[in-house]
């Protein structure tokens, strides 16, 4: 039987903290303890944010933490090609049509729908697609699209839903309402999430599935905040034919506000801490790890 594989994933839009520490920490130990491999992927599609110093900071924190990784390191800008060939095979199946409306309009259009009650919301809080798109023409969605207009691509949820049947997946972690062992997956809880926009030829949802099938990661080890996207991978992974590996979401460190850390929290980022004569041995103490 093959060793499993855990991966660390972060994304080069800011200097990594104690949040990231406690995440890349765990699933290296627990590479370690199975016998297994440990990966580093960089997840730089957002070109707007990503930056080179931040990768390379990246580099050297891991590395200041003890932590050791396989090379050559996925770089998901390297690898756009396999995201168009997802999208392909997604609309292949009539799953995917594209959405021109801007956020503003987006926003208008919920806010007179909430005339008749509160409008459905995604599990982070947002307001579900009203689905606008879909009753454009086919002439119309290609006038559009020759215009240059900025647009989304969009999965058909219901469709998507009708074709993968009920889901699930393994948690071996901490659930969001404490479940382990075989949760069933909610997809339809996000609606028609956006797979892809014209200028960003992949998202989070789309690109995080295809790079744990191609780097052939059995285990998922991630923040508690992230246990209802698990949804929406379990129907990408359905779709698209593509391995189930088992999940497992961690708790998030949080802070003195009770709200998760973020990259522009200087107080408990690596770098700062580190000039402040803060040790390894002390980080993973903080994070709540032996020493």
């Amino acid at each position: 039987m093959p060793p499993p594989v855990f991966r660390f994933a972060p994304s080069p839009n800011g200097y990594l903290h104690l949040g990231h520490a406690y995440s890349a920490l765990l699933n290296f130990e627990l590479a370690r303890q199975s016998g297994g491999r440990f990966l580093l992927r960089i997840e730089d599609i957002d070109a707007a944010r990503c930056r080179p110093e931040f990768e390379a900071a990246i580099y050297e924190d891991l590395a200041w933490l003890g932590i050791s990784w396989e090379t050559p390191v996925r770089r998901q800008s390297e690898h756009l090609a396999a995201y168009h060939e997802a999208i392909g095979k997604l609309s292949a199946q009539g799953l995917i049509y594209p959405s021109f409306e801007s956020r503003a309009e987006i926003a208008r259009e919920v806010s007179q729908r909430e005339t008749g009650g509160p409008w459905p919301r995604d599990p982070d809080g947002a307001p579900l697609y009203p689905g606008m798109a879909k009753s454009l023409s086919a002439d119309e969605r290609q006038r559009l699209a020759k215009s240059g207009a900025p647009f989304a691509l969009r999965l058909d949820m219901a469709s998507a839903l009708a074709r993968a049947g009920e889901l699930s997946w393994v948690e071996r972690g901490e659930g969001a309402a404490g479940e382990t062992g075989r949760v069933a997956a909610r997809p339809e809880s996000w609606g028609d999430v956006i797979l892809a926009r014209k200028e960003t030829p992949t998202s989070y949802h789309l690109s995080v599935v295809i790079d744990d099938a191609l780097q052939g990661i059995t285990d998922v080890v991630r923040g508690r905040d992230l246990y209802w996207s698990t949804s929406v991978h379990r129907l990408l992974q359905a779709l698209l034919g593509i391995p189930e590996p088992v999940y497992r979401h961690h708790r998030l460190l949080l802070d003195d506000s009770g709200h998760k850390l973020s990259k522009s929290t200087r107080s408990t980022g690596l770098r700062e801490l580190r000039a402040d004569g803060v040790t390894p041995a002390d980080i993973r103490r903080l994070v709540g790890l032996p020493a």
